[in-house]
């Protein structure tokens, strides 16, 4: 046997064990794929996952039936449905005028919301970053948290969101997604002032006496305690949406497409 012939054999034989591998490797792929996906391409399988993720709405941490109950006893004339449309309003209002880059869209935020809008809109036109949000969409709001401590009481609300979302920088996208949904969620806390001065807010709502002109510091006080004049506390006014931002450590990455 000369070594050319011996050279045609090994190469034959190492085909042969490729052959063997690809077979077996495609064959373990196209199981894991069933299983997983319940289809033998793992390509589709995995444009099949992105499209549910894209779909399904996010679930939310819903404490509503155990934290309503507390807060109708400190505020008996808090409205929860309300508080509740007010803070999805302004959410939706929020990244809207992010998208913008108009502060003007806003509606129903405090001091606080505008000055978080406005920051990340100097931040984009700084970076050059265009930041977009379409075909917003709110499916689910419910408390999450009540909290009380140092002068303020603390309503949490978590939304369940979906919108169209992507970053773009001089015409490439940074980040997002310009094709498929993107299924989130966004806690939005609103805030009553118990007690100006253990806050320390220059901007704190609080309510008054009308008659002494004392500050109402007892949660959901009916009654002046310095000069005992009935006092009628009007929601909306004492109420302030203080803050809002995505719970990022809860969300699920987008599975992109495999080509």
């Amino acid at each position: 046997m000369n070594k050319l012939t011996v050279v045609v054999i090994v190469l034959l034989a190492i085909a042969a064990a490729a052959y063997i591998i690809y077979r077996i490797v495609k064959a373990k792929l196209r199981e894991l794929s069933r299983a997983a996906f319940g289809t033998d391409s793992l390509t589709e399988g995995w444009n099949r996952q992105t499209e549910e993720l894209a779909a399904t709405p996010k679930s939310v941490s819903g404490m509503t039936k155990i934290y309503a109950p507390k807060i109708q006893r400190d505020f008996p004339d808090f409205n929860i449905e309300e508080f509740k449309n007010m803070a999805e309003n302004m959410l939706i209002s929020a990244l809207m005028a992010i998208s913008a880059g108009q502060d003007t869209l806003l509606k129903n935020g405090a001091e606080e919301i505008r000055w978080q809008v406005d920051n990340r809109i100097a931040d984009n036109k700084q970076s050059g970053i265009r930041e977009v949000y379409e075909r917003i969409k709110i499916h689910q709001t419910e408390i999450t948290a009540y909290q009380k401590k140092q002068g303020t009481c603390m309503i949490t609300f978590q939304s369940a969101v979906e919108y169209l979302f992507y970053k773009e920088k001089d015409g490439t996208l940074t980040e997002g997604d310009k094709n498929h949904l993107t299924q989130t969620k966004y806690n939005i806390e609103l805030m009553y002032i118990q007690d100006v001065q253990m806050t320390g807010e220059q901007t704190a709502t609080g309510t008054t006496c009308p008659n002494c002109g004392a500050p109402i510091t007892n949660l959901g006080a009916m009654y002046c305690e310095y000069c005992g004049l009935a006092v009628t506390a009007v929601n909306v006014k004492v109420w302030k949406l203080h803050q809002f931002y995505e719970v990022k450590q809860q969300r699920i990455k987008k599975i992109r497409k495999i080509y």
